[in-house]
């Protein structure tokens, strides 16, 4: 990664959406980075996801025996250029579970609190009554996360990008803060990278924009280098 980078990243608490909307804007990513990107993910996807086969066998069996429903799901999430894709992953929630919570949560980052209100400081409901004991343990390491590796290879997303975006919050979102869809959606980001739940989602936003900003080949492998330092030793995780 650069210094030009660096420094974009270090300084993302200031950065202006709208100015960053932008340069978005006025920086089309060309064929050949594009290419480039494909190269790496599909280079990385299919032995990680050969390597954790095992893990994805165990964490299925566990769901099914756990809880009641389907182990593996599918979201509908907004992709590229805001096109609706489904995402797949392992069911971490009872069947009935009610994200009124978190929508509120939600709704109140983006008006301007910076008070999560839980034990930890993160910005995810406390001790959230929806997520069953395995799908707990699956999230404290991202497991849940290893079926998007099948989205990845059908090219709807990359490794890399920003956090892919469910369409009712999509709706909370300026103009500004929609220009992050200019990037195909990730695994990990710089918001994995940065502080994850202990992110409100404007401040998770705009290193989304960052992101889209200041994008290379070299910003892309230094982020998943630090992917999973940030996996593992991440407390706010829920």
């Amino acid at each position: 990664m650069t210094s030009r980078q660096r420094l974009a990243i270090d300084a993302w608490t200031t950065v202006d959406p709208e100015r960053e909307a932008h340069g978005i804007r006025s920086r089309q990513m060309r064929a050949g980075p594009r290419l480039g990107k494909r190269a790496v993910d599909l280079a990385l996807a299919c032995p990680i996801l050969a390597l954790s086969s095992p893990l994805m066998l165990m964490a299925y069996i566990l769901i099914r025996l756990t809880s009641r429903g389907p182990a593996l799901i599918r979201q509908t999430r907004i992709g590229q250029h805001e096109r609706p894709f489904a995402m797949f992953k392992f069911r971490t929630m009872r069947l009935d579970a009610d994200d009124t919570a978190l929508r509120r949560m939600n709704i109140l980052e983006l008006a301007g609190n910076t008070d999560p209100g839980t034990s930890d400081g993160a910005f995810k409901p406390d001790a959230d009554p929806r997520v069953t004991k395995v799908g707990r343990l699956l999230r404290r390491f991202s497991v849940d996360e290893l079926p998007q590796l099948f989205n990845v290879l059908s090219g709807e997303m990359s490794l890399v990008g920003p956090r892919p975006s469910l369409p009712w919050e999509v709706k909370l979102y300026t103009p500004a803060q929609r220009m992050r869809h200019a990037c195909l959606p990730g695994m990990t980001g710089l918001w994995q990278v940065s502080g994850r739940n202990r992110l409100p989602m404007p401040q998770m936003l705009r290193l989304d924009l960052v992101y889209a900003r200041s994008w290379s080949l070299s910003l892309d492998l230094w982020i998943l280098c630090r992917t999973p330092g940030a996996v593992l030793f991440d407390r706010t995780v829920r």
